[in-house]
């Protein structure tokens, strides 16, 4: 098990660093960054240019300048943002809550229908709630993030007037984000789930319970559920990386004060600090959480623990 876990620590640390050296190479692709962010100069004479360009330190080599802002990275210094002129990690820590609320009630209602969704499908395959549950599966995978969330505010809020259209304050401006954010959700995991709980019921020990003269109940959720989860649970952490960093669309469709919409605000002012900023610590919970992931696989499935001894 020490050995999982050790291996699963350095391979996180690994796409950490990876991330953090494309996150502030971006800046370096198109040349000289000076430009970019001065905008061709900017009416600055060439002195100015190249006062800017040292105040920056974009004049030293890459290798130290990226040195330099990994140290401060490490000391929690993720730079100032040139649009607000406040710290990346201030303005971090104000848009982060409305996106980890968005996304995490997501991830619930995509938990809370598509398991449900997927069990019944296993458990009447070929049945006319197979081919319902899956049909719906495939149209929620279908249907465009942007698209959906335009309709549901067509039907919703401008003509039903149910729902507000934006913002967030009150319960009700949650739920056509979160019905947005976890459509493509719930037909993933109601997929996985039926597909995984297949697999596990054509086992010899399922159909041993069976034998023992168990109720299709118990069959179901104490032995098949549980050992179907694996892939579900992989499908969960990727989901939530999805919705934490993806949510980029729903957020400015509904005016959500959130990550996303402030990675949007950062691009069009070429606010690149506080992009490059936002890039590491969507990561770093990205990368967290998979790791949190690849270690419960060891409690769910024991031959994970037995092969770390081989």
């Amino acid at each position: 098990m020490g050995h999982y876990v050790a291996r699963r620590l350095l391979q996180s640390i690994l796409v950490i660093f990876g991330v953090t050296i494309i996150a502030f190479s971006v800046i370096f692709l198109t040349g000289d960054p000076t430009y970019l962010l001065l905008g061709e100069g900017g009416g600055l004479t060439e002195e100015q240019v190249a006062e800017f360009r040292h105040q920056m330190g974009f004049d030293r080599p890459w290798i130290v300048q990226y040195a330099d802002y990994m140290l401060g990275v490490i000391q929690g210094d993720l730079g100032k943002s040139y649009y607000h002129g406040v710290p990346n990690l201030e303005l971090i820590i104000e848009f982060m809550p409305a996106t980890i609320q968005l996304a995490m009630t997501a991830l619930l209602l995509s938990l809370f229908v598509g398991i449900p969704i997927g069990i019944l499908a296993a458990t009447y395959r070929g049945r006319l709630v197979d081919h319902l549950s899956m049909i719906g599966a495939l149209i929620g995978q279908a249907m465009p993030v942007f698209w959906l969330g335009l309709l549901l505010i067509l039907i919703f809020s401008v003509k039903l007037r149910w729902f507000p259209v934006s913002g967030k304050g009150n319960w009700n401006q949650l739920v056509l984000p979160v019905i947005t954010l976890a459509s493509y959700s719930i037909a993933m995991v109601a997929r996985i789930v039926r597909s995984s709980m297949l697999e596990v019921l054509a086992q010899d020990f399922v159909r041993t319970a069976r034998s023992k003269g168990l109720s299709e109940w118990v069959v179901l959720y104490k032995h098949a559920l549980k050992n179907s989860m694996i892939p579900v649970i992989t499908l969960v952490g990727i989901q939530i990386g999805f919705m934490l960093g993806g949510s980029v669309i729903t957020e400015t469709i509904f005016a959500w004060p959130g990550m996303g919409r402030l990675i949007v605000q950062a691009i069009n002012t070429k606010d690149v600090p506080l992009i490059q900023a936002s890039v590491i610590v969507l990561a770093l919970i990205f990368v967290g959480v998979n790791l949190l992931v690849d270690l419960s696989y060891a409690y769910l499935d024991p031959r994970i623990r037995l092969s770390d001894k081989d």
